[in-house]
């Protein structure tokens, strides 16, 4: 009798989109991870193959869910824009997030913050930015060879990648575009939009008044008697 071996139905990988931990601790820290991932939307908002994200896990090694860290903002280059339940890697032309950004909260621990350096140290981030919200702190690192090297002066430093330059002030950071906008919150952007609406409403009431003043003057010319078409 011969016995027919059965092929082995391959096991299918879960990749979990969430942990169900929240995506912030407090309000300012999760104020902070909007502005920044908002804020970089706007900036390469015309350029396609910019993907940008916000608490979204990335898998780095097809097969290993258990490999995977959550960068409160991730930038990748070359990558096209779109919805992801989380960035599985070997997707996506086997392209690394460049940038990541963390905003540390009072739950973070030594070990924690140890481990993401080492995790996208040995993953391919090329810059790695670090701001301890209490501190006011801000820390970086850059991709030299297979390791990072700290950037020993971040107040004035211009992200090589994405051309964003950070100023420390005595209270708080502050980060500008390339072509020197602030970086705003929401709210702060919303205001800016209706300052704009209504500076332009009122140019175009000035402008209203003008054309109807200067009727009246060419009405009042015509009843004087002068021809007003040749002067």
């Amino acid at each position: 009798m011969v016995q027919q071996v059965t092929p082995e139905t391959p096991i299918e990988v879960i990749y979990p989109e969430s942990d169900g931990q929240p995506m912030a601790d407090n309000t300012e820290q999760f104020a902070w991870i909007v502005k920044i991932k908002a804020n970089l939307e706007i900036l390469f908002a015309s350029q396609s193959d910019v993907f940008i994200a916000g608490d979204l896990f990335w898998y780095p090694v097809k097969g290993s869910p258990n490999i995977k860290q959550a960068p409160d903002t991730l930038v990748v280059f070359g990558r096209p824009k779109g919805k992801r339940g989380s960035y599985l890697q070997w997707d996506e032309d086997n392209i690394p997030p460049q940038v990541v950004f963390e905003i540390l909260s009072p739950s973070n621990t030594l070990k924690e913050m140890t481990k993401k350096l080492q995790f996208y140290q040995r993953y391919g981030v090329e810059e790695y930015y670090i701001y301890d919200l209490e501190k006011n702190d801000l820390n970086g690192l850059l991709r030299s060879g297979d390791s990072f090297e700290v950037i020993e002066e971040m107040n004035g430093w211009v992200s090589p990648r994405l051309g964003i330059r950070f100023q420390l002030t005595s209270e708080t950071l502050e980060i500008f575009s390339p072509s020197g906008q602030k970086f705003l919150s929401p709210v702060e952007i919303d205001q800016l939009r209706e300052q704009e609406r209504q500076a332009k409403e009122a140019a175009l009431q000035e402008l209203e008044k003008e054309r109807d003043r200067y009727q009246e003057l060419l009405a009042k010319l015509k009843e004087k008697g002068i021809d007003t078409d040749n002067l």
